[in-house]
């Protein structure tokens, strides 16, 4: 059978949009830039005209989702005018981003280790890591949260964030006990927050 050209007009943009559809659907392992090319039906070298190998398409897909991420975050912290409101609204959007996107959060997290990773990706990943920071010392300076290095009072309150997310994502907790414990949680993440005189 005869190879049709693409002509949509963005081989890159689809690529992408079809690489996450098979990652949500069998994993990253059935990845494929020769299957891709073969399901947008191009020739098989079109797609490395924009990815070397497939490593670069994992790359690339992490950087996606970073970028995606990076965007549902800056929006929750706009919400609200307290830091307790605007952690809450922050805690809340990660784990819906969490759970809606399972299979990219894992490639991401485990793409970001790579010795290889791009530039781009450590700039994206060091944009939500600063997005987090700036809404801790935010907070310190309204005396909202407990003075000290921020690192060290962002730290153990993302990670334990994360940790929840990844129960949730791994089916661990039901939709119904992620509801109900992220209220929970978020209490928790504030308490580790409050300034001495406010936990109780």
């Amino acid at each position: 059978m005869q190879t049709r050209r693409y002509h949509h007009g963005d081989l890159r943009a689809a690529l992408l949009s079809r690489a996450e559809q098979t990652l949500r659907e069998r994993g990253s392992g059935a990845l494929s830039l020769r299957e891709l090319a073969r399901d947008l039906g191009v020739s098989h070298a079109a797609p490395s005209r924009h990815f070397k190998d497939k490593q670069a398409l994992l790359d690339a897909l992490a950087l996606v989702g970073f970028d995606r991420m990076l965007e549902v975050l800056t929006a929750a912290r706009e919400e609200g005018s307290s830091f307790t409101e605007r952690l809450g609204a922050l805690a809340r959007a990660y784990v819906g981003f969490a759970t809606a996107n399972a299979e990219l959060l894992d490639l991401m997290y485990a793409v970001k280790h790579d010795p290889a990773a791009s530039r781009a990706l450590l700039e994206a990943v060091h944009r939500a890591v600063a997005l987090a920071e700036e809404l801790i010392a935010e907070g310190q300076r309204t005396g909202e949260v407990r003075p000290g290095p921020v690192d060290r009072v962002s730290m153990p309150v993302f990670t334990t964030l994360h940790g929840f997310a990844g129960l949730a994502v791994s089916s661990m907790l039901s939709p119904e006990e992620t509801e109900a414990g992220l209220g929970d949680v978020i209490a928790y993440m504030l308490r580790g927050c409050a300034a001495e005189g406010d936990r109780n």
